[in-house]
C-alpha cells in the first residue's frame, strides 16, 4: 500500500517507489527519507533499474522489454509530496487532489500497451511530463542532457540571483493581447467585409425580433396553455368559486357559521380562543381564494386570434434559438456580441490607430522591463560562474565555466534572454555547451556543483528550496580518493535543503548517506531477482567495507568503513 509519512517534522519529496515484474525485479519497494538517500550494490545488481522506473513515472519512454519474463505486465508506482505547481497541473487536467500526496502509477503490458494513472485516475504520459519539473530532476547519462535544457539553465540562474520576471510577464501579456487584436483587425479586407455583412444581418435579425425579456417564451407558453384550454379552465374556476363562496353550503358561509359557534364557546371557556383565530384565518383564506379564482375566470379571453398570434411569436422565437442559442438569454447575448463586432469593424480606422499606438507603448514597456531583467541576469551570471568554478574544481575536474546571457531574442513571458552554460573540462579546449560534454559522470558532477552553488546562494537570502527531488546516477565515474570525498560532502550539503537520491560505487560517498539502501541480486527457484533493503548501521559498515575490499571482508576494511562513517558525521 502506498502511503505518506513525515520525518522529524519535515515534509518529504519522493516518499516511496515501487516496482513489480519490472526487468529483473519481482517485487521491490523503497521508502525514502529526507536528506541524502544512497543506493549501492554489486555491479549489475539493478541499481539503475530503479532510476529507470522513476524516469518512466516522470514521463519517460516505455518499452515492453522492461516486462519481467513470464509476466503479463510491469507495474511501477511512486508517491510524491504534493506541491502547489503539481496541484495546478493535476487540476488543469481534471484530476482530483483529495490528499497532500501525488500518487503516480504506470503499467506496461507485454504486448506493448500501457496505462497511466495519477491519484488513481486514468491520465496520459503527457500529464506525467507536465508534472516532472515539479517533482524530480534526474541527472544520469541518459537523462541529464534532456532534463537540463536552456529553460532549466535560465531557471537555475534566476534562482541563484533571486531574480523575478513578474514585471516582464505582465508587460508581455499586455503587449501580446494588443498585438493579437491588431492581427484580427488587420486580417484580409475581403474576410473582414464578409464577416461585417454577416454580423450586420445577425444583429439586425435579433434586434428586429424586439426581444424584451429573457423569459418571454416561457410567459407565452403559459398564456398559450390558458387560451388553448379556456373553456375547461373557465368552468373549473367558476365551479371552484361557487363551492368556496356562492353556492348553498359554500365553504365561506359554513366556516362563518362555525366561527360564530366557537366565538360563543370562547366567551365561557378560554380553551376555544385559539380555535376562533384559526377559523377566522381559514375563512379569510377562503374569501381570498374565491376572489382570486373568480378574477382568473373573468380574465379568460377565448380569442382565437390571440392564440394564433402567440403561436406565430413562439415559432419566431424558436427559429432564433435554433440559430443563436438554446435560450433567449443566449440569443440576446449573441446579438450584443455581433453588434459589438460590427461596431469594431465599422470604426476600424479609428480603432486601428488606437491599437497601433497602444502596441507601441506596450512594446516599449516590455523592452524596458526585459532590458532590466537582462542586466540582472548578466550580473548574476558572472557571480554564478565564479561560485560554480570553485565547486566544479573541487570535484576532481580542472574546468573553465562560463554562462552566456544572450541579448535580445524572441519575446517571451520570461524575457528575451537565452541562457547557455558553457564549459571546457580540459586545459586548451574551447568552451562548449554542457550538452556536448562526452562524459555522463562529468555532466553529473557539473550539475552537482551548480546545484550546490545555487543552494548556497539561496540559503543566504532565505529563499525556499525548489520543490523537487534530485536524483544523481553515475556521478562518481572516473574519480576516487579525495575527489570522491568532496563529491560526498557536496551531496550532503545539497541534501540539507532538499531530498537527494544518489547511486554510487564509491565508499567515500556512501558514508555520507542519511539513508543507505542495498540493491541485492539473488537467484531463487532458478530466477534472478533484485531486492531493495534499507540497511541499519551495522549492515552499512559491512557494505562500505565490501565496497573497499570486495567480497572478502577484512578487519582492515571494516575499521576503514567505521572510520569513513565516523568522519562523515
Amino acid at each position: 500500500m502506498l502511503f505518506s509519512r513525515y520525518v522529524d517534522g519535515e515534509d518529504l519529496m519522493l516518499l516511496e517507489l515501487r516496482a513489480e515484474n519490472y526487468a529483473v525485479i519481482d517485487r521491490a519497494a523503497a521508502t525514502f527519507g529526507h536528506g541524502l538517500n544512497l543506493l549501492t550494490g554489486e555491479t549489475g545488481a539493478g541499481k539503475s533499474i530503479l532510476i529507470d522506473a522513476l524516469a518512466l513515472l516522470l514521463g519517460g519512454k516505455a518499452s515492453s522489454d522492461v516486462v519481467r519474463h513470464g509476466a503479463e505486465k510491469a507495474v511501477v508506482s511512486c508517491v510524491f509530496e504534493m506541491t502547489p505547481g503539481a496541484r495546478t497541473v493535476l487540476e488543469a487536467n481534471g484530476i482530483e487532489c483529495e490528499t497532500d500526496d501525488v500518487l503516480l502509477r504506470r503499467e506496461i503490458a507485454a504486448n506493448g500497451k500501457g496505462r497511466v494513472f495519477a491519484n488513481n485516475q486514468a491520465t496520459t504520459v503527457g500529464v506525467l511530463r507536465q508534472l516532472s519539473p515539479e517533482l524530480a530532476l534526474i541527472h544520469s547519462q541518459g537523462e541529464t542532457l534532456g532534463s537540463f535544457d536552456t529553460e532549466q539553465q535560465r531557471l537555475l540562474l534566476d534562482r541563484f540571483g533571486a531574480i523575478s520576471s513578474d514585471d516582464v510577464a505582465k508587460a508581455y501579456s499586455e503587449w501580446r493581447a494588443t498585438t493579437e487584436r491588431l492581427k484580427v483587425l488587420q486580417s484580409a479586407e475581403q474576410d473582414r467585409l464578409r464577416m461585417a455583412d454577416l454580423w450586420r444581418f445577425q444583429s439586425g435579425e435579433i434586434q428586429g425580433a424586439g426581444l424584451v425579456a429573457e423569459d418571454e417564451d416561457a410567459q407565452l407558453e403559459t398564456e398559450k396553455r390558458v387560451l388553448a384550454n379556456s373553456e375547461k379552465l373557465f368552468t373549473a374556476a367558476m365551479s371552484a368559486h361557487d363551492l368556496l363562496y356562492e353556492s348553498e353550503g359554500a365553504a365561506e358561509s359554513t366556516l362563518g357559521a362555525a366561527l360564530k359557534h366557537f366565538e360563543e364557546l370562547a366567551r365561557y371557556d378560554s380553551r376555544f380562543a385559539e380555535a376562533v383565530g384559526q377559523l377566522a384565518a381559514a375563512k379569510a383564506t377562503v374569501e381570498d381564494l374565491s376572489a382570486e379564482v373568480r378574477d382568473f375566470a373573468e380574465s379568460i379571453n377565448a380569442a382565437p386570434e390571440r392564440l394564433e398570434e402567440i403561436e406565430d411569436r413562439l415559432a419566431a422565437l424558436d427559429r432564433l434559438k435554433r440559430k443563436y442559442g438554446q435560450t433567449l438569454a443566449e440569443v440576446i447575448a449573441f446579438g450584443a456580441d455581433a453588434a459589438a463586432k460590427l461596431a469594431e469593424v465599422e470604426n476600424r480606422d479609428v480603432l486601428l490607430a488606437e491599437l497601433t499606438a497602444k502596441q507601441a507603448v506596450d512594446a516599449e514597456r516590455y523592452r524596458v522591463a526585459a532590458a532590466k531583467l537582462n542586466e540582472a541576469r548578466a550580473a548574476a551570471a558572472r557571480k554564478l560562474e565564479k561560485a560554480a568554478v570553485v565547486q566544479i574544481n573541487d570535484l576532481a575536474m580542472n574546468a573553465r565555466f562560463h554562462i552566456e546571457v544572450k541579448g535580445e531574442g524572441e519575446w517571451t513571458a520570461h524575457g528575451w534572454d537565452g541562457v547557455d552554460c558553457l564549459i571546457a573540462t580540459n586545459p586548451g579546449e574551447p568552451m562548449k555547451p554542457l550538452a556536448e560534454i562526452a562524459s555522463g559522470g562529468e555532466m553529473s558532477r557539473v550539475m552537482l556543483a551548480l546545484k550546490v552553488a545555487v543552494e548556497d546562494a539561496s540559503a543566504k537570502v532565505a529563499k525556499a528550496v525548489l520543490p523537487r527531488t534530485l536524483v544523481f546516477d553515475e556521478i562518481d565515474i572516473g574519480i576516487g580518493g579525495r575527489a570522491a570525498e568532496a563529491v560526498g560532502r557536496k551531496l550532503k550539503a545539497l541534501s540539507r535543503g532538499q531530498q537527494v537520491i544518489c547511486i554510487t560505487h564509491l565508499p567515500q560517498i556512501a558514508a555520507f548517506g542519511d539513508q543507505h539502501f542495498l540493491i541485492d541480486k539473488t537467484v531463487k527457484a532458478g530466477r534472478t531477482q533484485t531486492e531493495v533493503r534499507l540497511m541499519e548501521t551495522g549492515e552499512r559498515v559491512e557494505e562500505i567495507a565490501r565496497m573497499l575490499s570486495g567480497e572478502k571482508l577484512t578487519d582492515t576494511s571494516m575499521r576503514h568503513a567505521e572510520q569513513l562513517l565516523e568522519m562523515s558525521r
